[in-house]
């Protein structure tokens, strides 16, 4: 399907693209036509990025409308899907199969492809972001020829093949590797103590199998700042089932469901209270038949040297009274290190803050400056698909591997068909 001139938008309406065409093809050789003769090429996936890495003045194509894959290999422990299919599509299809993803995001609304290409995780300490989890990703590279890069037969290549920010081509399928499904119990604990946090951080985040401590940054009534952790256990493991406690870390749990985002019900978010269920039904914050949270935000996030947790909210306590009043809510989650040169996570264990801002740039992003001014001396790494107040290059000196994927994109596409301002001010 073609529609001409027709406007598109992220899911929080702060971006507007204006391509001169957008493009859903239903078919492979649909889409390789559509290549083979384009000027300028982007994909737009679920428009869960919240910045201009999606947008062209060219040709903006959608892949959802592609037949549906879902080939799984039970012998190699992998599955190969749809890129435009969405984690929660996924998921499903692989517990019904018997078999989990080690990892997923808050959302599970977001499509595969544009999750992996922007270095999008979930949490827990030994877990890596979701593109770690990709052991082969097929595209549709310039003139339209098929291309797959996968992490056996390209060990070169391939670490600059997944969270590739769309400069390689069109995504069409990626394989993934895939486990045991298991079971997982969430409980909720409000009021810890954000020294608390700061000071006990290996053991707050060595709590659980996935961990996520939420704050406004804002004092409490007792005049320091309160945050709310979820632990989310798998009942395999060794007290998985078992209650953390009428008392945490200074918390106590919370007498009822509960949101992140003050205000929104409940009733959006996976079962909490230690109830234990699927992997896909509590990993994920948010349920996948709802609307995830406001849509009238913008977000930011800054992936840190996991050491330097402590001085980061040290930092942001301090900030405080600038960033509260602007904010929804913030998010801090670990992830474990990995390959791939352009995961805000390459090389190191990390530890990423994530906010939550009200929908007024004018106010948002004097405070996200002051934040970053603390943070980026820390070593901080934005988010390929949020907000940043930093220029190109400055973003581009965080990743020591950058020579080695403008390579690669040069390699693969000479021309610059799959690039836009966006990307061309990181590579050239």
């Amino acid at each position: 399907m073609l529609t001409a001139g027709a406007p598109a938008q992220n899911w929080a309406g702060n971006v507007t693209f204006d391509a001169a065409r957008l493009h859903r093809p239903a078919s492979h050789d649909a889409l390789r036509r559509i290549v083979s003769v384009a000027r300028k090429v982007r994909v737009l996936g679920s428009g869960h990025s919240f910045n201009l890495i999606a947008a062209t003045d060219g040709d903006l194509v959608r892949v959802d409308g592609l037949p549906p894959v879902f080939e799984l290999d039970r012998e190699r422990a992998t599955v190969t899907v749809a890129a435009g299919m969405r984690y929660a599509e996924v998921a499903a299809a692989l517990h019904a199969e018997g078999f989990a993803l080690a990892n997923m995001a808050s959302l599970p609304h977001i499509s595969v492809a544009g999750s992996v290409a922007t270095g999008t995780h979930g949490s827990g300490d030994r877990r890596p972001g979701l593109a770690a989890a990709v052991s082969a990703v097929k595209l549709i590279a310039p003139g339209g020829e098929e291309l797959t890069l996968s992490r056996e037969a390209d060990p070169e290549r391939f670490p600059g093949a997944v969270v590739s920010l769309g400069a390689l081509g069109v995504v069409t399928e990626l394989t993934l590797d895939i486990e045991p499904a298991f079971e997982v119990a969430q409980w909720v604990y409000r009021g810890v103590p954000m020294t608390v946090v700061a000071e006990r951080f290996d053991e707050v985040f060595g709590a659980a199998y996935s961990v996520s401590t939420f704050t406004g940054w804002h004092a409490g009534d007792g005049g320091g700042v309160p945050g709310t952790v979820v632990l989310k256990r798998r009942t395999d493991e060794a007290g998985g089932r078992d209650h953390p406690g009428r008392e945490w870390m200074g918390g106590r749990p919370a007498d009822g469901p509960w949101h992140p985002v003050p205000g929104m019900p409940a009733e959006f978010c996976t079962v909490q209270g230690g109830v234990p269920g699927p992997w896909h039904e509590r990993l994920p914050h948010f349920r996948p038949e709802f609307t995830p949270s406001r849509g009238e935000e913008l977000q930011s996030e800054l992936f840190l040297p996991r050491a330097a947790a402590p001085q980061a909210i040290a930092a942001l306590t301090e900030l405080g009274e600038q960033v509260a009043p602007v904010l929804l809510v913030s998010e801090i989650r670990t992830m474990a290190a990995d390959g791939q040169w352009l995961s805000p996570c390459h090389g190191r264990d990390s530890v990423a803050f994530h906010f939550t801002w009200r929908k007024d740039p004018e106010a948002v992003l004097p405070v996200l400056a002051e934040v970053e001014d603390r943070l980026m001396p820390l070593g901080a790494r934005p988010h390929w698909g949020k907000i940043t107040t930093r220029v190109p290059a400055t973003v581009a000196a965080c990743y020591e591997r950058m020579p080695d994927f403008r390579r690669l994109a040069a390699e693969i596409d000479p021309y610059g068909i799959f690039r836009n301002e966006f990307v061309s001010a990181l590579l050239e």
